[in-house]
């Protein structure tokens, strides 16, 4: 519950009855939560039935004693200071905003509170009524959910660890079975494969070290992409430089394994078909997102380009084949341009 939120000041004008006073103690008496008249030298003058539930203290033994004696001990000695501070520019608002706020009871425990407080003035004379709520159940509730939201991510943070060490298992066995294989095209079978298991597992492993465990940085995924297909194909750097300008995008895991696999599929191809016979050039991969959330990936190349007979859309090479599957998995378009560089380009909408 909010208080401080009347807007107004609450005088006598307020309560047009015969016995005002009266009726301002009966609706203070009747309130929900604790309420307390104090005056300006921050005696207590007025208390309701809900100040002795809460507080444990008989009526009789607050009013006329400081209110200093409900604030806990640690906060007493300022406490002063801060309601002089209130009565030189009163106003209706919640005491202490953003703050955590505790008050003390009789058996000397402390307890979560909000407070809301309103000036009090007929002209002459200046209280201030404070309404106290005790939060100590919904306190307790959001630390269970915030206990149970850390539970949960510490179980999510080794479901995505645990994953990535599979991932990491098969992409070994498949290592092993590649050394063994005597027909190259079968070898690259198998390479192309351990390409695609280790960027899986590269991505659960970004979530796994990531302090947002929903979510990859995408631009550090790929750097790390990068980096394993060079040493992979022992690319001589020199010979053929992969340049990247690639911007923060933080995917989902849906999201983020599909188009991660895509950017292992067009950077594998650049790097193996297109610069043959010690040829030189450059890879260029980018990202992007623009104001509607659409995300951009650019992976092109000045190498020797497509076959001559390429049409997109009929290739019955794998790879492609597996791009443009993935590319509509995440409602994603593929566009493929072959004039100069050879330049592929994937956009799809976050959230799509």
């Amino acid at each position: 519950m909010s208080f401080g939120e009347t807007g107004e000041h609450i005088t006598e004008n307020a309560f047009p009855t015969k016995s005002p006073d009266q009726r301002f103690e009966r609706v203070v008496e009747y309130a929900p939560n604790a309420m307390i008249l104090i005056s300006a030298d921050g005696t207590m003058e007025m208390v309701n039935a809900q100040t002795e539930i809460i507080f444990g203290y008989a009526r009789d033994e607050l009013l006329g004693q400081p209110i200093e004696m409900l604030v806990p001990e640690r906060f007493r000695t300022g406490h002063p200071r801060l309601r002089r501070s209130y009565s030189e520019k009163p106003n209706p608002r919640p005491m202490g905003a953003g703050r955590d706020l505790y008050a003390l009871r009789k058996d000397g425990s402390e307890f979560p509170v909000e407070i809301g407080l309103n000036p009090i003035s007929d002209g002459e004379k200046h209280q201030i009524l404070a309404a106290i709520s005790d939060i100590s159940e919904r306190k307790h509730r959001e630390e269970q959910i915030a206990r149970s939201l850390r539970e949960k991510e510490t179980l999510l943070s080794e479901v995505h660890h645990r994953v990535k060490n599979n991932l990491q298992i098969i992409h070994s066995l498949l290592d092993m079975q590649t050394s063994s294989v005597i027909d190259i095209q079968a070898r690259e079978a198998l390479i192309d494969s351990c390409n695609r298991v280790r960027s899986m597992a590269q991505i659960h492993q970004s979530l796994y070290q990531s302090e947002d465990i929903a979510k990859v940085n995408f631009a550090d995924f790929c750097e790390s992409l990068i980096s394993s297909l060079l040493a992979t194909f022992n690319v001589d750097i020199s010979r053929v430089q992969v340049k990247s300008n690639l911007a923060h995008v933080e995917l989902t895991i849906d999201q983020a394994v599909p188009y991660g696999l895509i950017a292992n599929e067009l950077i594998t191809n650049a790097l193996k078909h297109g610069f043959p016979d010690g040829a030189k050039g450059q890879i260029t991969v980018s990202t992007q997102m623009n104001d509607q959330e659409v995300v951009t990936l650019r992976v092109s190349d000045n190498g020797r380009g497509m076959p001559d007979d390429f049409t997109p859309g009929t290739s019955d090479g794998l790879g492609l084949q597996l791009i443009e599957l993935l590319a509509d998995q995440i409602g994603g378009t593929l566009d493929i341009t072959t004039n100069g560089e050879t330049t592929f380009v994937i956009n799809f909408k976050i959230g799509k």
